[in-house]
């Protein structure tokens, strides 16, 4: 009996080791490649390394928008015993200083992994770097940070919870701030935790391009505080204001009241996140008279001191009746039309110039098409070919009804009527940079085409300072720099009528006059108290214009007597020192004697002895130099010899006799 248990233990224990064997043989010699490809899937793997996204900074290198290194802790419920949670409920808790009990309720859940802390900032995440438990793991779970909030909210747009670009300048640059992402080999022991990484196999992140924009953050604040302030006063659903160098297109400035928080953008509608200065047309009103005017002039269908008879204020047109509203005069020169802002006027005028001329003109200045501006959204307006027009659409198109516009494409439009004829294209860009500081690339301004000559600019300056001196726009008038403009008020078209109590109210302003060097649009849409462009948008202009002029030195006009002594250095925008410029005396007789006039013509230099400083800064800026002046007075010499090739970018230097200045600029 004994032997026959025996004979079944040996039996038991053979076939057992027989199993063994097989089972071994299975794995080491059937399934070893199998199984060594899951062995080393569980301890070994690739794990991504995120790419930092780039920076933002205004033209003046102020940082606008950055990333916090937060990170994110998260629980594998099914590897977490009863007494890992107590020791994880207390530590979160004494770190974050929630209640214990908050953690423990998270961690009822089983069967799942869950996020116990998400975003947690970069300081207490190193408190927890030491800390083990098991199932616990982190990930870094960077916040994209708006430093200042609201401001240029629908410039710089926001990032999606993926950290991809939604709208504004993120989404238009998207790819050059993602940077490229990077990898590292890793190996886990059995519960994950990391134990080494293999270096040879890492490739690290590329990080993102950083942006600087043509923003300036400091009119950018004004700007927005008093489109605040303007809606505050004047009510209104809305405010759009743009800030524009006129002679090179950059944006110095874009605001649209209603604005948002980036940082917290899930709270705000769809609505309020659009950018209204791109994406809304409107009729433009009496704004567009100056591009109407532009036209005239620039064809020489009309004088300046040529006489028209307005008809009181209504007129009777196509069995439409045309009216005024600021005035009931029976007569007014070409200039005083646009100082007084006269639809009959206009009406008259217009009928000068043929259909498709006019029109021409019109697509000249941008209109019917999107600027190019990189920002998302951008809507093209309407404008009809003239096989469409109605007998009274040209009437009604040249004070600014029949079409649609958008902010953006008016005041790149103004920029042409003030800046020589120029049209450029609007930038937001000012050049983009590694994280290392090497300057990729860089924008210069784009020139689209010339609209209108050099003189049509000149006299639509000098009408357009009428309006403010002497029309419609006198709430924009400032005492110390002077000012041009225009005024706009149209009826909004809802449900296809005109409202008689809704409107568009706006002022385009530039100063200063002689060489204009900010271009600033307001439209207040639908405002409560009063309604004309004159009386709310001028006034906003005024406090914008004022609180960038008074900001910086070059608008300013000293009150003060310059003495005899003192050496006074006015410059533009464009100033940069030219140490190797000889001053050569306009009186010597070795100088050449000039015709002016010709010289002008020619692009030579001309002879500006006896000019008023004045005069000299307007024709040296016409001429596209920069300057340098010393003293005051009358100009005695200058170190570009009259008679010379002008080449643009150079520095004349001008030397005064010594008189007292008044009322000097400083550019």
């Amino acid at each position: 009996m004994n032997n026959s248990r025996v004979l079944i233990l040996i039996i038991c224990v053979f076939i057992f080791f027989i199993a063994i064997g097989v089972k071994l043989f299975s794995i080491q010699i059937m399934k070893s490649e199998e199984l060594g490809y899951l062995a080393e899937k569980q301890q070994t793997g690739i794990e991504k390394i995120n790419s930092e996204r780039g920076l933002i900074y205004d033209r003046n290198n102020v940082l606008l928008v950055y990333n916090r290194n937060d990170v994110s802790f998260y629980l594998d419920m099914r590897m977490v015993s009863k007494n890992e949670k107590k020791k994880i409920a207390d530590k979160f808790s004494s770190i974050f200083g929630k209640p214990a009990s908050y953690y423990s309720d998270l961690m009822k859940i089983s069967g799942k992994t869950i996020c116990i802390e998400k975003k947690a900032p970069g300081e207490k995440a190193l408190i927890l770097k030491n800390f083990k438990a098991v199932g616990l793991f982190y990930q870094e779970d960077p916040t994209r940070i708006y430093h200042y909030n609201n401001l240029a909210s629908h410039v710089l747009g926001y990032v999606s919870n993926d950290f991809h670009g939604v709208n504004g300048i993120e989404k238009s640059f998207d790819q050059q701030l993602r940077g490229i992402n990077g990898s590292m080999y890793v190996e886990k022991n059995a519960i994950g935790d990391m134990i080494t990484v293999a270096e040879e196999q890492t490739q690290a992140a590329v990080p993102g391009n950083n942006i600087i924009l043509t923003i300036n953050k400091s009119y950018q604040s004004i700007l927005e505080e008093e489109l605040k302030t303007g809606l505050q006063s004047f009510g209104g659903s809305s405010a759009v204001g743009i800030i524009m160098d006129p002679n090179n297109g950059e944006i110095l400035a874009m605001s649209d009241q209603q604005d948002f928080n980036p940082n917290y953008f899930w709270q705000f509608s769809d609505t309020v996140r659009r950018n209204k200065a791109l994406t809304d047309t409107y009729e433009p009103g009496s704004t567009f008279k100056t591009i109407t005017m532009s036209a005239l002039l620039d064809q020489k269908l009309c004088r300046d001191d040529e006489v028209i008879n307005i008809e009181h204020g209504r007129y009777k047109f196509n069995n439409v009746f045309i009216t005024d509203s600021h005035n009931g005069n029976n007569t007014l020169t070409v200039k005083g039309i646009i100082e007084q802002s006269s639809n009959v006027g206009m009406s008259k005028l217009v009928r000068r110039i043929d259909d498709d001329l006019y029109y021409k003109y019109i697509r000249g200045f941008g209109f019917g098409n999107c600027s190019s501006l990189d920002l998302p959204g951008e809507a093209q307006g309407t404008l009809k070919n003239p096989t469409g027009w109605s007998p009274i659409t040209k009437a009604f198109i040249s004070f600014g009804y029949e079409l649609s516009v958008t902010p953006i494409q008016l005041i790149s439009a103004y920029a042409a009527v003030i800046n020589g004829g120029i049209l450029y294209q609007p930038q937001i860009i000012k050049r983009i940079m590694d994280n290392k500081g090497v300057i990729l690339s860089e924008n210069t301004p784009k020139q689209i085409r010339s609209v209108i000559s050099r003189q049509t600019s000149d006299r639509m300056r000098d009408y357009l300072k009428g309006v403010v001196e002497r029309g419609t726009g006198k709430s924009a008038k400032l005492d110390f720099i002077s000012v041009g403009g225009k005024t706009g008020t149209s009826q909004k078209l809802i449900d296809g009528k005109y409202s008689k109590s809704q409107y568009n109210s706006s002022f385009i302003g530039f100063f200063p006059v002689e060489n204009p060097q900010i271009l600033c649009l307001i439209l207040v849409n639908s405002p409560e108290k009063g309604k004309y462009g004159g009386a709310v948008a001028a006034p906003i202009f005024k406090e914008v214009a004022e609180k960038i002029a008074k900001s910086n030195e070059k608008f300013f006009r000293s009150n003060q007597p310059v003495k005899q002594d003192d050496h006074t250095v006015l410059t533009n925008n464009y100033y940069s020192a030219n140490p190797d410029s000889k001053i050569t005396n306009v009186s010597n007789s070795s100088t050449k004697t000039v015709d002016n006039d010709y010289a002008l013509k020619n692009n030579l230099m001309p002879d500006l002895s006896r000019y008023s400083l004045r005069d000299a800064l307007i024709v040296l800026s016409k001429l596209g130099l920069r300057y340098k002046i010393s003293g005051s007075g009358p100009v005695v010499s200058q170190s570009i010899i009259p008679g010379a090739r002008i080449q643009k970018g150079l520095t004349c230097k001008i030397s005064c006799d010594g008189f007292k200045l008044k009322g000097a600029l400083i550019y």
